[in-house]
Formats: C-alpha cells, sequence, structure tokens
C-alpha cells in the first residue's frame, strides 16, 4: 500500500511545486491522521452520501479509505475510482430512477413479441416452471437499466479495475445468500463489486463472484467500521442513512412485519458498529423523515439533507481540513482524467457466448451489431441491453477493447433459470353496476428457446364471462431473422347482446373454432407486418328470449388478412408517450361456390404525451366492412362512455377521444405504479350509406372522469362517464380496455 509521505510527495511533483513546498506536503500528509469515510447501505437514502461528500469538499476534509454497502457501496466506489461530487450530483439527478427499480426493463426496450403479450395480458405476476415446480423471478428489478446507470456513473478507465488498484484503497459489502458470511469484496473488478452489495434481496437479481451467490452487504455489516479499522484508518467518519424502525401503527400487515424483521437485523449490526467507534471518530446521521428506501425521486432532499447534517459537525471536522494546496493536490490524484471522446471505431470482431440453449447467431443478430460498421462504445454497451428485452437473459455483460484504429467486442450473456418456462397470471374485471358486468381469469404460458432458431410456443387459457384457449407456435426463419411463422389454434364461447335502435333486442351464444397461419416479419423492436389466413367455424344459438336448441347456426369461413402493426407506448395502465397503430385489411368468404368474398378494414392508433404530471393520448379508430358489421363496435368506457358496450355498429364506425390525467400519488414498485386522476372527451358513432353520411342517432358525444391506477395485475380504472342526452354509468375496469 502506498504511505501517504510517497503519495504526497507525487502530488506535489504533478502540481509543479517547489522541493521544500513539495517536502512541506510530505511531511504534512505523514503527520496527519488517515481518515476513513464509512457509508452505510438505505436504498435512496442513500443518496445523503453525495451531500456528505458535498461539505468535506467544501472543508477541505481529505479522504483516505473509503468503505461502503449497498448504496453507500455505489456512492463510495464512484467516488474513491475518481468521480467528482459534480459527477455523483448529476448521476442522482439525470438517473431516471423509475427505470433503475422497475420490475423488468422499460416497455420500450421490450422485444415487439414481448410487447405484445402486455396486450394480450398485462399482468405482471409471473412464475417459472421447471421440473423442479413453480419459482418465483430472482428479483423485482430487471438488470438493465441499473448496470447502464453503473456504467454511466464508474469512470470509464476504472469499471473493471480491482478494488484494491482504485486511486484510493476502497471495500464494498455483500452478504452470503447461502452462508449468510460477510464477503469482503477486496479484489473484484469495481463494476462488479458495486452491483454485488447493491443487489438488495426481493429488488435486484443476487451476483455469483468466486462461486459464491451474493447480495446486498446490508444484511451484515450495513455500516462496517471494522472494515475501516483493518485497513488502516485513525480517524473514521461514518455516515449512517439506515432505515430506522417502523412505529407500531405502521406494523398491522404481514409486508409490514417483514420489513420490520429486515430492518430489526440491519439496525442491530449498525449499533454494533457504532459501538465500535471512537472519540476522534465522527458519526453523521442525516435526517431523512419522509425518505423512504425506495423514493428516488426525492434525491435533493436526500442530498440536502446529507449536507445539513455534516455542517451541523463542522466543528469536529474542523480539525481534520487541510490548507488549500495540499488538499488540491490529494483531490488532483483522485479525479479520474476526463473522458475521452467517445469516437467510433470499425468493429473487427464480435464474440458472443451464451449459455441455457440459447443461440449466439440470434443474439449477435439482435444486438444489432454488424461486424465493419463504425460503432462508439455507448452504441455497443446499448446494444447489450438491449438483449435484456428479449426477457430470457440474467446477465449480459459486455467487453471492448481496442487495437490501433479497430475494435473488438465480447458480449457474455446468462439465460434466465427462470424465464424458459414462464407462467403468467391475470385477473380482469369489468362492470358498469348495471346490466354489463364480466370477469375472467386468464392464464399465459411461455416456453422459448425451443429449438437452434428460437422457436417458442405461447398458451393462453382464460375462464369466466368468455371462455378461450389460444395455442401458437412462433418459429422464426434462421437464427436472430426477422422473418417468421406462426400456425395457432383457438377455440372460444360467450354471450353476446344484440342491439335494435341502440336498445339490448336480444342474446345469443356463440362458440368458435379457428385454425390460422401467419407469415411475418418484425420491424426491429417496434411492430410487424403479417399476412395470413384463418379458417373458422362458428355456431350460434339465441338465449334470449331462448329458442329450441336445434334452431342452433353454424357457418364456416376463410378470412384472408394482411396488418402493419406499431406499439411504442412505454405503459399500457396510462401511456405518457410512444405510438400504437394497428392497421388490417381483409377478405371473408362464407358460405358455398358463387359466394363472393367480402372485404373490411381497421384502424386503430394512438399517441400519448406528457407535460409535467399531465400525461395523457388522443386516440382514433375507424373501421369498416363491405356489407353487414364493421368489424368493430363502440359504447362502453372510453369507447363512448354511457353507451351500452358494444351497442353502436353499422356498416362502418368512427371513434376519436382525448384523454388526460394528473399524477397524484403512486403505489410501491412491488405493487404497481403511477396513481393518476383524469378526464375524456369521447365522438363516435356508425354509418351505413356509402357517402359517409352520418346516421344521426348513432353520433355520439360522450366523456368520463376516473382514477387510474397501474397495478401488477394490470390498468385499473374507477370512473364515471355519460353522453350527451343520455344517462351516466359508474365503470369499474382492472384489464387491458383499448
Amino acid at each position: 500500500m502506498v504511505s501517504l509521505r510517497a503519495l504526497a510527495l507525487c502530488c506535489a511533483c504533478a502540481l509543479q511545486l517547489s522541493p521544500a513546498a513539495a517536502q512541506g506536503v510530505a511531511e504534512a500528509a505523514a503527520a496527519r491522521p488517515r481518515v476513513a469515510l464509512v457509508l452505510s447501505g438505505g436504498g435512496a437514502r442513500g443518496l445523503a452520501h453525495i451531500g456528505v461528500l458535498r461539505v468535506l469538499r467544501d472543508m477541505r476534509v481529505p479522504v483516505d479509505i473509503v468503505v461502503g454497502t449497498s448504496m453507500g457501496g455505489v456512492v463510495g466506489g464512484a467516488y474513491a475510482a475518481g468521480a467528482s461530487v459534480a459527477d455523483l450530483e448529476q448521476m442522482a439527478r439525470a438517473t431516471n430512477w423509475d427505470r433503475v427499480v422497475a420490475d423488468r426493463p422499460a416497455r420500450q426496450d421490450l422485444a415487439f413479441r414481448r410487447r405484445e403479450e402486455d396486450q394480450l395480458l398485462p399482468s405482471r405476476i409471473e412464475f417459472g416452471l421447471s421440473r423442479n415446480g413453480v419459482s418465483l423471478p430472482p428479483a423485482a428489478a430487471g438488470n438493465a437499466a441499473l448496470e447502464l446507470a453503473l456504467n454511466r456513473l464508474l469512470p470509464e478507465a476504472m469499471r473493471d479495475r480491482p478494488v484494491n488498484r482504485l486511486p484510493l484503497p476502497f471495500r464494498s459489502v455483500a452478504s452470503d445468500l447461502v452462508t449468510g458470511e460477510l464477503v469482503e469484496l477486496d479484489d473484484t473488478p469495481l463494476f462488479l463489486s458495486v452491483r454485488a452489495s447493491l443487489a438488495v434481496p426481493g429488488v435486484f437479481a443476487p451476483v455469483r463472484i468466486k462461486q459464491r451467490l451474493v447480495v446486498d452487504g446490508g444484511l451484515v455489516r450495513n455500516l462496517p467500521v471494522d472494515m475501516a479499522r483493518a485497513m488502516g484508518a485513525e480517524v473514521v467518519i461514518a455516515v449512517n442513512v439506515g432505515t430506522t424502525l417502523a412505529p407500531e401503527k405502521d406494523l398491522g400487515s404481514a409486508l409490514g412485519v417483514a420489513q420490520q424483521m429486515l430492518q430489526i437485523l440491519t439496525e442491530q449490526n449498525v449499533q454494533r458498529s457504532i459501538r465500535e467507534l471512537g472519540p476522534r471518530d465522527i458519526l453523521i446521521a442525516p435526517d431523512l423523515s419522509g425518505v423512504s428506501f425506495l423514493d428516488f425521486n426525492s434525491q435533493e432532499k436526500a442530498m440536502h439533507a446529507g449536507a445539513q447534517a455534516a455542517r451541523a459537525l463542522a466543528l469536529r471536522l474542523a480539525p481534520l481540513a487541510l490548507p488549500r494546496r495540499e488538499y488540491a493536490a490529494l483531490e488532483a490524484l483522485r479525479l479520474a482524467a476526463p473522458a475521452l471522446a467517445d469516437v467510433a471505431l470499425p468493429l473487427a470482431q464480435l464474440e458472443v457466448q451464451s449459455g441455457g440453449g440459447i443461440n449466439a447467431r440470434a443474439l449477435a443478430a439482435q444486438s444489432g451489431l454488424v461486424e465493419g460498421s463504425a460503432v462508439t462504445r455507448e452504441q455497443v454497451r446499448r446494444a447489450g441491453a438491449k438483449l435484456y428485452g428479449r426477457g430470457d437473459l440474467a446477465r449480459v455483460e459486455t467487453e471492448i477493447s481496442d487495437a490501433g484504429d479497430q475494435r473488438s467486442v465480447l458480449i457474455k450473456a446468462s439465460a434466465s433459470d427462470w424465464a424458459g418456462s414462464r407462467l403468467r397470471v391475470g385477473l380482469e374485471l369489468a362492470s358498469d353496476f348495471n346490466d354489463n358486468n364480466n370477469f375472467a381469469l386468464k392464464l399465459m404460458h411461455v416456453a422459448g428457446s425451443l429449438n437452434a432458431w428460437g422457436g417458442e410456443l405461447r398458451s393462453i387459457g382464460r375462464i369466466g364471462t368468455e371462455r378461450s384457449i389460444d395455442v401458437q407456435w412462433w418459429q422464426p426463419l434462421g437464427a436472430g431473422s426477422p422473418w417468421y411463422v406462426a400456425p395457432a389454434l383457438h377455440y372460444g364461447s360467450a354471450v353476446a347482446d344484440s342491439f335494435l335502435a341502440g336498445r339490448r333486442a336480444s342474446r345469443y351464444a356463440y362458440d368458435l373454432h379457428s385454425a390460422t397461419l401467419v407469415l411475418g416479419r418484425e420491424l426491429g423492436s417496434f411492430g410487424d407486418i403479417r399476412v395470413g389466413a384463418t379458417r373458422s367455424r362458428a355456431s350460434v344459438r339465441q338465449v334470449i328470449p331462448e329458442l329450441p336448441l336445434d334452431q342452433r347456426q353454424s357457418a364456416r369461413g376463410t378470412d384472408r388478412f394482411v396488418s402493419y402493426r406499431v406499439d411504442t407506448l412505454d405503459s399500457l395502465a396510462f401511456p405518457s408517450r410512444g405510438f400504437l397503430l394497428d392497421a388490417t385489411l381483409a377478405s371473408t368468404k362464407t358460405g358455398g361456390h358463387g359466394v363472393a368474398p367480402q372485404a373490411s378494414s381497421s384502424v386503430l392508433a394512438m399517441s400519448a404525451f406528457h407535460t409535467a404530471n399531465w400525461a395523457g393520448h388522443l386516440y382514433g379508430e375507424w373501421a369498416r366492412a363491405q356489407s353487414g358489421s364493421a368489424p368493430l363496435q363502440l359504447g362502453g368506457f372510453l369507447r363512448l362512455s354511457g353507451v351500452p358496450a358494444n351497442s353502436i355498429e353499422g356498416r362502418g364506425v368512427l371513434l376519436s377521444r382525448l384523454v388526460m390525467a394528473r399524477r397524484i400519488g403512486a403505489l410501491p414498485s412491488t405493487f404497481g405504479g403511477v396513481i393518476r386522476a383524469g378526464f375524456s372527451l369521447e365522438a363516435g358513432g356508425a354509418y351505413n350509406d356509402d357517402d359517409l353520411a352520418p346516421v344521426r342517432y348513432r353520433f355520439v358525444q360522450a366523456g368520463s372522469a376516473f382514477l387510474s391506477v397501474d397495478t401488477r395485475f394490470g390498468p385499473a380504472y374507477f370512473g364515471a362517464g355519460a353522453s350527451r342526452g343520455g344517462t351516466g354509468t359508474v365503470y369499474l375496469f382492472l384489464g387491458p380496455i383499448w
């Protein structure tokens, strides 16, 4: 380990001090005590460490050793590697923390097929199925956004450097998930060290280091004062931002009790560490009332609290301060050199290593990297993170090496142990507290990477007001190919009402069997284009008023269609950005010989927007059939609110709406997302004439007011709607509504 005297002499030379001044700096460094900064874990509360560092910088208090746990390990590791206080503040403010702690990559980063699953079943309650039974996902949060944020925070030249070779001696702490033992990350690469220390159980996935499965070190040593002592610290500045124990009034649920148990374990080891502090040591405990473990939106409040707590101890910190020139010399040695311009270089070699039955050639193609093309380091890292959108990878590591004016890239992808066979469970409810009440329990199973080209089997079952079973085999036409074929089988049964002049006239029971074959091409991760044919057999019988069973009617038909779909929405619960488009042109032939095919077409489009705490969307829908009724009907919540569901139909239909809502709160990420209050303005109707003249009694103006909550079962709405000149209706929805 380099002595303080030698370190100071190097700094003095770097600053071109005179020999006498250099000797003075060296003597002062040798005479002063070695100061260790010990930073505790605490999730979002750990951003207070940045405020403490700002005050230490302003007071010119030196730091010779850094030890951290969890978020303290992230802040402390970046600081020890050469990040400036300004860099840390920028990280806290610019990072999209909602994406970092989300339960998966942001929706706009998912592969299009994964986005399609959201429309089929928007629930985020998933399990892994294997021969060993049912398993839960390894964490609530995905890895992609977290690792991208760490890559941006850590100085580039230091990310892969062992922590014992950083400008400042640094250690972080992790817990062995199998044995419960403390794991001191002493010679681990910096990136892996801070990632492991931040693996909060139930929030981020565990990390494997030296054949040990490790998680957040806060469970065994949240304020590792003893580790700083072992590294030679003579004065310890300990910053404790751990979550305090909850009062009795907050312990009324099983979740509250479980959280309290974890906090008790953490608090006990923190108190043991505090008792190890001596009279020369300084304990900084910021007042973080109102900032919870995952409240990353309060970063300014946390940093201010840290700075305020450090200033309150200025009299105790002042004796440690250095003269301006000596402190500048130490900072010059610690700070990382400014990052070089991220120059695009030709990609000479791309190598992908994968496991778990996932084809490496498919990953290479899906990354978008092409040998011979010029790419920057940031583009390479984003290409690696893009692979998380497949939904079946646990970890993606990207290694970049440059030789002269060429660049080589190695991507190491680890398959998820549970995502190769996933079961998603969903619940749908809909009621207008009158005659329309629907419910459904839905299960979706997806088995992926079933062959070398990435074949996938998706099965969906639904029971409730409607019953259905869908099975689809999706087969890419090559490893990583955007072209695919998708044969599918469907069975469904339901009841539906028939309306006459907007009034319910009768009710029918339907049964449908169909087989579909599709040839499609994915358009990146944002959409696809498909051509296909469906052969179907349907039977229908009137149940209200009921007719004899022998009155059942049946028909067979063949649909040929082409469709174009785009989906870049950031959320289905309440999108704030992105676009949705679904355009379909179909030709249907029924009956015997000599019957001409009947054409139909439909277009659905939605554009989402946001401003400050407001979000909304513009939506339009048009459908037309050559004869009979258009393939879409109107009526129901947000589809002409206050009008009976599916009560408006005609040869053609038109619908437009504007929806706006303001954020008024949020559920914990474990349970869901944003809570909004909003309104809608809607207009639409049906027509039968070829000249598109509207049928007057079927043109409707409507509106609604509602509360919207993004739950883990999907979007939930509670609202009231009314049409102009009609009656008002109260609605409750859980599940998709588009």
